[in-house]
């Protein structure tokens, strides 16, 4: 029995007709690449010579397209801001200075709002690029560069709301951000370092000591000469999941994992309790984090592996050790 079965008659009529309108989306932003060439480089060299602001501007749903677009070239390190065309001309016409670029964008090219700013513009010397479905309209005569991203139609069942024009709008304006972005050349960490709340920012700029408590608080150790029953107290107050045997000038001999613990006493039995520290301890733990190291890289290495690793210790170049570091915190870091 098909899904559809379970459906009336109208209800697969609708479902019907919202495939075929994201096929009509899908093949206006397809037909847009056929437009990519010589004009599209013009509105990109005005943005890679922008010694100020990019400005945006629009109403309506082109409006909120502008202000998206304004957002994504801020993302990508061009300042940019939107400007409401009706409240440029009761003062905010004033953010608008020579070295900046607008960029306009108007499906119809002939919002009375935006055809009021355009003299105003052309008056400062402003170069214009315009994102328009109309190449015939008032806002493309005006405009320096017109980019096309007219439609055959919009997917709305009376072919009046906003809709494929509105996503031929967005994905030609995302385009010419990422263009402009990759003209530019922005590096991960460049990127991260406008993004430092998100989880990609802080992937790339986190690092190992940015998760350790200061100056090595908190970190179960003991000296190579601890008896087994010191051992056993200092790795259960420590809630680490296992205690570093350090010498008296703070460099890491070995690591004593809750695993090395338990085999220890299988294998020893009773006699396990003459055991020190020294004798328990892994000298060459599996895997040794440094402080400068990416946090999510050391998360990938703990838990990509056969047999992850619930916890290693954080060491200097000398081999002294920082503290240890958790999968849990890095989880917690949001990773």
């Amino acid at each position: 029995m098909q899904q559809e079965d379970r459906f009336s008659q109208e209800e697969n009529e609708a479902l019907q007709f919202a495939r075929e309108a994201l096929r009509v989306e899908a093949e206006a932003v397809h037909r847009l690449s056929a437009r990519i060439g010589e004009t599209f480089a013009q509105a990109l060299f005005l943005l890679e010579a922008c010694q100020g602001k990019v400005i945006t501007t629009g109403v309506g749903k082109s409006g909120i397209i502008a202000r998206k677009l304004a957002a994504t070239l801020t993302s990508i390190g061009q300042p940019a801001v939107f400007l409401h065309p009706t409240e440029a001309l009761h003062g905010d016409l004033g953010l608008v200075t020579r070295e900046d670029v607008v960029i306009a964008l108007s499906n119809s090219g002939e919002s009375e709002e935006l055809l009021t700013l355009l003299p105003l513009l052309r008056a400062r010397d402003i170069p214009l690029i315009a994102i328009t479905g109309n190449l015939h309209s008032t806002l493309a005569r005006y405009a320096h560069v017109t980019l096309d991203a007219s439609v055959e139609r919009e997917i709305c069942p009376l072919n009046l709301a906003p809709t494929t024009s509105v996503v031929a709008a967005l994905a030609l304006s995302d385009a010419l951000a990422m263009a402009l972005q990759r003209r530019r050349h922005l590096s991960p960490e460049e990127y991260a370092r406008n993004h430092p709340g998100g989880r990609l920012g802080r992937r790339l700029t986190l690092r190992v000591q940015d998760l350790l408590p200061p100056n090595g608080s908190a970190l179960p150790h003991v000296a190579p000469n601890a008896s087994f029953q010191e051992v056993v107290c200092e790795l259960t107050a420590g809630h680490m999941g296992a205690v570093c045997v350090l010498d008296d000038t703070n460099h890491l001999l070995g690591l004593i994992a809750e695993s090395d613990l338990r085999q220890a006493f299988l294998k020893y039995q009773q006699e396990s309790f003459k055991l020190t520290a020294a004798d328990m301890m892994n000298p060459n733990p599996i895997l040794t984090l440094a402080p400068d190291q990416l946090a999510y890289e050391a998360l990938q290495k703990m838990t990509q592996r056969p047999r992850p690793i619930s916890v290693a210790p954080v060491l200097t170049e000398e081999g002294i050790c920082l503290g240890l570091l958790r999968v849990n915190d890095l989880v917690k870091a949001g990773l």
